[in-house]
């Protein structure tokens, strides 16, 4: 008869086949139980997961498969039902609590109906079994997540189930959530950064629920007292500065979703007491980490990655809406004001704020409003001297300068050429904010640690432009020729430590002269941009030679005659010699890239050929 039948029969027949499937399973697992033979009971409950994942994996592999999706739902459908059954025995729920959680989760990808059910069945569980007992068990099925396709759908059942499991607990609170919290973080993080098969919608019902967590949280926060409270609601505070930055990185920025979560975790930030300035000024993860997890901290640093990229994005969300920093009360111009008159606050808020400038998944609008922020508190603000200890400012300095790396990067690659302008203003902004004892080794670390030639151009022409200054503000009487080389305290780019640098480039470490492309290389930007470096270091060198000859003075050792020695022979002329090989190879080619070689390396010849005529004369000059 199943032959003759239509499509619709055929279905029929196959959905009552699985539920019959399905009734038979729990059924013998049910009564297994009862018996107390837990060996045979453990295998029927294997059979009815592999059952459930064939089901699963036969409605998720093809969407367009109804008859897959018929059979998958009525199977979800019957353990709703089996489970919802009043005269079904305790052991029984128990038995079926510790697997069925992730066997039902997996459903979720199909669509928002198995979702619903999905989530339908685990709240069954937690109304029939402790929540500390469903705690443990929600936590293994968000932990299973790894070998999940679908990630993002598959925790959607259990966050559901956690955010209603918190609220249950009645004792020893804080060390239940302690536990769950880091499990909770590093699966949000895998599906937030790592995966690359969640769509927007999946990550907004992932985000939804983990705000629901905090909110959960944030409930109980307010049941409780004492040093129960404090510890709950820093733990809390962790949670939602590493829940925004994920939020940020993930959700489209221009969503009124996403909004709307930034605005709700901000509001638990404020009760957290974790305001603006503290945020950006005095925030310590680890210190707070400590007080959470105590000697485990080391242990959970891993799930709290991005609590610094939280810790300033609170502060950008508030630039970015007047909604979020109404409702944490903050204003915005008192702190600018604030960090704008000092700077110690100023140095340690951009050491925060780097954060976002560096992390790659956030959106260009956040930090175009980030360096906005910056160029506010950093304009005018001009360091020379710092009034603390020497100790003070110096353990600021690390973080300065992996902050202008970050500004580095954003200036390479921002999209917008209006970003990238600003983004320079502010490199040279924060430079001016480092005292000047500090600045040229900031510069030349800076020069060390890019690979960009274009960028070690341009800081190669701050170092000089910084010593023309130097020259300029200097009040003191004219000195006699200094041939010992001494420091000079106002004058600290002044230093044998420049002619290091020029050599850096001029001959760089690996030895030999710098790397020139030709025309054989592909880009003509990659012959420009080595060019501009060498450059640089050549306009470097000339006005420090020419500066001190017309001073009469060597703080350098510039013109020490072994240094004049090395520079022409070491530097110049084997420069000369590959310059002239390329220039040599291109002049008579009229392709275009060869063209462009020699009008790039023209400017390059004319300052390389009299940095070698001043050299030569001062060669003359010089008696020892």
């Amino acid at each position: 008869m199943s032959s003759m039948s239509g499509g619709s029969e055929t279905v029929s027949f196959q959905a009552s086949e699985t539920q019959n499937t399905i009734q038979r399973i729990l059924q013998s697992c049910s009564e297994l139980v009862e018996a107390g033979d837990i060996h045979e009971s453990d295998s029927t409950i294997s059979e009815l997961v592999k059952f459930l994942d064939s089901l699963s994996d036969a409605a998720l592999s093809d969407p367009n498969n109804e008859p897959a999706q018929n059979d998958a739902f009525d199977a979800l459908t019957e353990i709703h039902q089996y489970i919802c059954s009043p005269s079904l025995a305790q052991e029984a729920v128990d038995a079926l609590s510790f697997e069925l959680p992730k066997a039902v989760s997996k459903f979720a990808g199909i669509s928002n109906r198995f979702l619903d059910k999905a989530i339908s069945i685990i709240d069954q569980f937690l109304e029939k079994c402790g929540p500390r007992d469903m705690l443990s068990i929600l936590c293994n099925t968000l932990g299973y997540s790894s070998n999940m396709t679908k990630a993002a759908s598959y925790i959607l059942p259990p966050l559901s189930g956690l955010s209603k499991v918190f609220t249950s607990i009645k004792r020893r609170y804080f060390e239940q959530v302690q536990v769950a919290v880091p499990i909770i973080l590093n699966v949000l993080k895998a599906v937030a950064l790592d995966s690359d098969d969640a769509d927007d919608a999946e990550l907004e019902s992932v985000f939804h629920r983990a705000v629901g967590i905090a909110n959960s949280i944030y409930e109980v926060c307010n049941k409780l007292d004492g040093a129960s409270n404090e510890k709950l609601r820093a733990l809390l505070g962790l949670y939602v500065l590493q829940c925004l930055a994920l939020l940020s990185a993930s959700i489209s920025y221009k969503d009124s979703t996403c909004h709307l979560m930034v605005l709700e975790l901000s509001q638990i930030s404020s009760y957290c007491g974790l305001t603006y300035m503290s945020l950006l000024t005095a925030f310590d993860v680890e210190t707070v980490a400590g007080f959470v997890f105590g000697e485990d901290k080391d242990a959970h640093m891993s799930c709290l990655s991005h609590v610094k990229h939280g810790a300033a994005l609170s502060v950008v969300w508030g630039l970015v809406s007047e909604e979020v920093a109404h409702a944490t009360k903050e204003s915005l111009v008192a702190i600018k004001d604030d960090l704008h008159n000092n700077q110690t606050k100023r140095w340690q808020a951009i050491g925060t704020l780097k954060h976002v400038l560096s992390f790659v998944n956030l959106p260009w609008e956040l930090k175009k409003h980030t360096i906005n922020f910056l160029l506010c508190i950093t304009d005018g603000c001009v360091s020379g001297e710092y009034l603390g200890e020497h100790s003070e400012w110096s353990s600021y300095m690390p973080n300065i300068f992996t902050a202008l790396q970050a500004i580095n990067m954003v200036i390479m690659y921002a999209p917008e050429p209006e970003v990238r302008k600003k983004s320079f203003a502010l490199l040279k902004a924060v430079l001016a904010d480092i005292p000047d004892t500090q600045r040229f080794d900031i510069l030349k670390a800076l020069i060390t640690n890019t690979d960009s030639s274009s960028m070690i151009a341009i800081f190669i022409d701050i170092v000089r432009r910084e010593m023309h200054m130097e020259v300029c503000n200097r009040t003191s009487v004219k000195e006699a020729p200094d041939s010992n080389n001494e420091m000079h305290p106002d004058m600290p780019f002044w230093t044998p430590s420049v002619l290091e640098l020029v050599e850096s480039v001029l001959r760089p470490p690996r030895g030999g002269p710098p790397s020139l492309p030709d025309a054989s290389d592909a880009h003509s930007y990659g012959i420009m941009y080595h060019a501009l470096q060498v450059l640089s270091a050549l306009n470097l060198y000339r006005f420090v030679l020419m500066t001190e000859s017309t001073g009469k003075t060597n703080r350098t050792g510039v013109l020490s005659r072994s240094n004049l020695v090395k520079a022409y022979n070491e530097w110049l002329l084997s420069l000369r010699t590959l310059v002239s090989g390329i220039m040599t190879e291109n002049k008579n080619d009229y392709d275009q890239l060869a063209v462009d070689t020699v009008c790039t390396l023209y400017p390059l010849e004319l300052v390389l050929y009299r940095c070698i005529e001043l050299v030569e004369e001062k060669l003359k000059q010089s008696t020892t």
